[in-house]
């Protein structure tokens, strides 16, 4: 599918859908009216998980999306994280180590992309599990200032710890991953480059009969 072409893929319109909620979502943050902002990352959350439904379903898995995807969780995650630093909702070390480990990520991911060293960037178990860790403290914290409640107060400073806790680790088993398959793409290549191909020496390549009999038969 050409690439201007992948826009118009429902799986891409729902991701571009989601990047279009962040700046209202911001907006309504900063101005305190948290059930709306509350709905708006709710609806980001239902696209996130349609769009990869509809990608399989239509058949309309592109390379724009593959990338696309990932890149706007990233984004309405980290910038969620930094609004509610910003208000006073986030503690300061937990969005320093949450965007310093993305950031080594993805500065990382882009240097093994455009040298062509690595272009498969799966992500890792505890990243998975942070990630996860994220999208749970920002429902409680958008869901207790909309509905003014405090009843997981304790529920969501044993998430921010976690979160704190896995940033460093997740980023840790990711480098590890990383080096590993790096580590074992040259060793293949380097067995490659050892064997090589199997030279035939030329005068091997034709068979010759070099016999009486095959002398008799030409010379007649």
């Amino acid at each position: 599918m050409p690439f201007l072409n992948q826009f118009r893929a429902a799986p891409n319109l729902l991701t571009l859908l989601r990047l279009f909620i962040i700046p209202f979502l911001v907006i309504e943050i900063l101005d305190g009216h948290y059930g709306v902002a509350l709905a708006l990352f709710v609806l980001a959350g239902i696209s996130d998980g349609f769009d990869g439904l509809l990608a399989r379903w239509l058949s309309q898995q592109t390379t724009l999306g593959l990338y696309l995807d990932p890149i706007a969780d990233k984004l309405l995650l980290s910038t969620l994280f930094l609004v509610l630093t910003h208000v006073g909702l986030m503690p300061r070390y937990v969005t320093v180590l949450v965007f310093s480990r993305d950031l080594g990520i993805l500065l990382i991911s882009t240097l093994l992309f455009a040298t062509h060293t690595l272009r498969d960037f799966r992500p890792s178990l505890f990243g998975k599990l942070n990630t996860v860790f994220q999208i749970a403290v920002l429902l409680i914290i958008l869901s207790e200032r909309a509905f003014s409640t405090g009843s997981f107060l304790l529920l969501n400073e044993v998430l921010m710890r976690s979160i704190a806790f896995l940033a460093p680790l997740s980023a840790a088993q990711y480098a590890w991953i990383v080096i590993r398959r790096m580590s074992s793409t040259d060793e293949a290549a380097k067995q490659t480059i050892s064997t090589g191909p199997e030279l035939v020496h030329p005068f091997q390549a034709t068979s010759i009969d070099d016999s009486p009999d095959s002398l008799e038969k030409t010379a007649s």
